[in-house]
């Protein structure tokens, strides 16, 4: 796959000047491709007919309980919804979420919730907070919103967006580990195998942001074809170097991959350098993933457009919620392209992810998972957990998850 859709692209390198000559032709295929994703971009996400009768926003409350935090929004027709933003995140920018985000959706329609988000980010300049904190907020926001409108009309989050393709999501247990010797991450991988009965596996290589240095002398080279050994032909597995190298190092690593059959390489050089990025996918057979740290709408289109990626991978939580993901999603799906979405590890950011891959038909064979969530909820309509690789996505509606009302009443309102 990879190498045909090398050929969509053929881009050299003034040696040594750090200026690229693009063919005319491919620079008008390019133009064009842009275009058609721009078009996509702008195109409106939600089902319309989901919308037609106005949802009245009448309270958005930021709560907390310990470390976690909640979003409660009710409607003047009585609905409420209780959702988990990233609790992690939340603790730095709250303040935002409550001058900011939460007060401008008061008294507005949730229906209109995607023109909302647009003036969202122009009221009080806010574009110029544009970036994590900005963006965890309005997912916050955003997801309980969607949320109330699932509950209001009775459809799932996936139905607010198109037809739920499958409720049985496939998953990849990821570990965060780096700096253990290779045979104790292993063992590390072993537990998550035999704890979700998955047949993907995902680990960290190099030494994150390190400039080409390993987390320890060697690790990498050795983990990579120890792990492939230990599990076998029949495992799918993922590596993620959190932007470790430079464009010379990555292609090394890459090639190592590819001679023992990894599925794709996450982040092989620093996030933001797409150029960069698009070098080391080039030069390799490995599907090449990326997107985890990106912020702009822009930068992803031109990175679908001039394929520096092959799998997108949004946040959910730190691109700015579901609509702008859907986005990135649909512009990758023309380009014939995986938006597979990164998890950040908060919550029930899991279900999230699952929701999104239930009516996404480019996800990919497995989603991002990194535990069952210990906030006391349930779904009368899955379990949560994960058995023999599959998380069950609920189909109630909203996001099929009730939160323990005796854990949301010990919650307390955040104020600034």
């Amino acid at each position: 796959m990879n190498v045909d859709r090398r050929e969509f692209l053929r881009v050299s390198a003034i040696a040594g000047s750090g200026v690229w000559m693009v063919s005319n032709g491919l620079a008008e295929e390019v133009l064009a491709q842009d275009e058609q994703l721009l078009k996509i971009q702008e195109a409106p996400t939600l089902r319309q007919r989901f919308l037609k009768e106005p949802i009245r926003i009448e309270s958005v409350e930021l709560l907390k309980n310990a470390e976690t935090f909640l979003v409660r929004i009710r409607s003047t027709d009585g609905v409420e919804s209780v959702t988990t933003p990233n609790s992690s995140k939340m603790r730095d920018f709250y303040p935002l979420f409550i001058h900011r985000v939460g007060k401008f959706f008061e008294g507005k329609n949730a229906c209109e919730i995607e023109d909302l988000l647009t003036q969202l980010y122009r009221n009080s300049s806010n574009y110029k907070l544009q970036g994590l904190g900005f963006w965890v907020c309005q997912t916050a926001l955003e997801m309980g919103v969607l949320d109330l409108i699932g509950r209001t009309r009775g459809v799932s989050m996936g139905q607010l967006f198109a037809d739920v393709r499958h409720t049985r999501i496939g998953v990849y247990r990821a570990s965060g580990n780096r700096g253990n010797t290779p045979e104790q991450e292993i063992e590390v991988l072993r537990r998550f195998a035999e704890e979700t009965g998955a047949k993907a596996l995902k680990f960290r290589l190099g030494g994150r942001m390190s400039r080409n240095a390993d987390s320890l002398p060697g690790r990498t080279e050795k983990l990579i074809p120890l792990v492939r050994k230990v599990f076998g032909p029949d495992f799918t597995l993922y590596a993620d170097s959190n932007s470790s190298y430079d464009v010379q190092h990555a292609i090394r690593i890459g090639r190592l991959m590819e001679e023992h059959d990894y599925a794709f390489f996450e982040e092989p050089v620093p996030f933001d350098h797409l150029w960069e990025t698009k070098q080391v996918a080039d030069a390799l057979r490995i599907p090449v993933a990326g997107g985890e740290q990106e912020f702009s709408m822009r930068r992803f289109r031109w990175a679908i457009a001039n394929r520096a990626v092959d799998v997108a991978q949004p946040d959910l939580h730190y691109f700015g919620g579901f609509i702008r993901s859907v986005k990135v999603a649909r512009m990758a799906e023309a380009a014939g392209l995986q938006c597979t979405p990164h998890m950040s590890g908060s919550g029930i950011g899991y279900v999230n992810v699952l929701h999104f891959a239930s009516f996404t038909p480019n996800t990919g064979p497995h989603q991002e998972f990194k535990g069952e969530t210990d906030i006391p909820c349930h779904s009368d309509t899955s379990s949560l957990k994960c058995v023999n690789g599959i998380v069950d996505c609920p189909t109630g509606p909203g996001m099929g998850v009730e939160i323990d009302p005796s854990f949301i009443k010990k919650s307390i309102p955040v104020s600034s």
